[in-house]
């Protein structure tokens, strides 16, 4: 697939401009002609990557196209028509060019399902699944609502955990920042008065120019260091290995780590919910629920489950064995399995560990807060504790 940038008009006479992917030029003049459409111009896109596109779509982007899309097909109109209305109106590139290839697709003879599958960056597995349900039921406007609601649902709690950390995280910058100014710049000024007026000076002010005449002869040095170091541990914790032993060490971890099982059982308990109401087989619903966890214990934990529920076993007992899950999690599945009401009882699972989360985060962003400033009150302190010794002793001396 190449990328080219196009210019047409269609048939109502409105002129559109894009990019969009397709095996040749010619095979994109064929597609256009078929939709009637008059061509201006097209041309290869200049965009790196082969030709590729690259980009992504937002959750919200995708919350607000589901939702769109629902009230379309709802409204009595067919899937071709509501892709291309919304293919329209969709502001981003990326996903209007995402969209016309599925609306192509589509035209084609494939099924939505199978069009969205082939863009998992931007429909994700539950999400294709769902719709693969959806076209089997015949009810595609509620599912599209159900898939909605999970994906606003999970969008809120991830943005609850991000805005408990923005100011700790501010506040974290703030003493780099701060630290790095007197280091460079007040640190060195002091040292040339120290070394006008001479003496031995105290052992944590020795120490203090030494890290910072260090830092300003190897700063590239330590910046690149950094930089690799860091970018070699997101590359380490993306591979199964690196991420089962990250996950590990998160979940050892004093109150981070209750915080980060909880996120992990209240994504799980959504997420199978959201599958079993839509009328996805239970172990599809596993392998999927284990994808999107987010944490490689709970995916292994799951996927080890799901072998032997797949051999006849409860849902229940099974995941009782991994030890992931407390007892309260694994009981509620088992009753919900022997009164029919699996997906109700996973929802009130999945609503109060949400609640038990959003009390978590705010608790912890609470303890943070001091705990930070403590921290650059410290820093900066002990530095300008340092850097006065000298001074005070001075002014002893002087007072004898």
């Amino acid at each position: 697939m190449f990328a080219f940038s196009y210019t047409v008009k269609d048939k109502e006479g409105k002129i559109l401009k894009g990019v969009v992917e397709a095996e040749s030029k010619e095979k994109l003049i064929e597609n256009f002609h078929k939709e009637g459409y008059v061509i201006f111009s097209i041309a290869e896109s200049q965009k790196k990557g082969k030709g590729k596109i690259r980009g992504r779509v937002k959750t919200d982007e995708l919350v607000i196209f589901s939702r769109q899309f629902t009230t379309l097909i709802e409204s009595g109109i067919s899937a071709v028509e509501a892709v291309s209305i919304l293919r329209d109106q969709v502001s981003s590139a990326y996903f209007k060019n995402i969209l016309a290839i599925i609306l192509r697709d589509i035209k084609e003879g494939a099924s939505l399902s199978g069009a969205f599958v082939k863009h998992p960056k931007v429909f994700p597995e539950i999400y294709t699944s769902m719709v693969e349900a959806a076209e089997v039921s015949g009810n595609l406007p509620e599912i599209l609502e159900r898939v909605s609601v999970y994906l606003e649902k999970s969008s809120a709690l991830k943005k609850k955990i991000m805005s408990a950390m923005y100011y700790p995280i501010i506040i974290v910058l703030l003493a780099i920042g701060i630290t790095s100014f007197m280091m460079f710049k007040i640190v060195p000024t002091f040292k040339g008065i120290f070394d006008m007026l001479g003496g031995k000076l105290p052992l944590p002010t020795l120490i203090l120019i030494g890290v910072s005449e260090f830092l300003k002869k190897y700063t590239v040095v330590v910046v690149v260091f950094l930089i690799i170091g860091a970018i070699g541990f997101k590359k380490y914790i993306s591979t199964p290995k690196g991420a089962r032993r990250y996950h590990r060490f998160l979940m050892k971890l004093p109150v981070i780590g209750d915080l980060v099982r909880k996120i992990a059982i209240a994504r799980f308990a959504r997420t199978f919910a959201t599958l079993i109401r839509s009328g996805v087989p239970v172990i599809k619903c596993l392998e999927i629920v284990a994808k999107t966890s987010g944490n490689k214990i709970m995916e292994d934990a799951v996927m080890e489950s799901r072998k032997f529920i797949q051999e006849g076993q409860s849902i229940s007992a099974p995941l009782e064995k991994t030890s992931i899950f407390p007892p309260m999690v694994t009981k509620m599945i088992a009753v919900g399995e022997k009164s029919g009401r699996l997906e109700a009882m996973l929802s009130k699972v999945a609503q109060f560990y949400e609640e038990q989360t959003d009390a978590m985060v705010s608790g912890l962003s609470s303890i943070l807060e001091p705990l930070i400033i403590v921290f650059l009150g410290v820093v900066v302190g002990g530095i300008v504790v340092s850097l006065f010794l000298p001074i005070i002793k001075i002014t002893q001396y002087i007072g004898k």
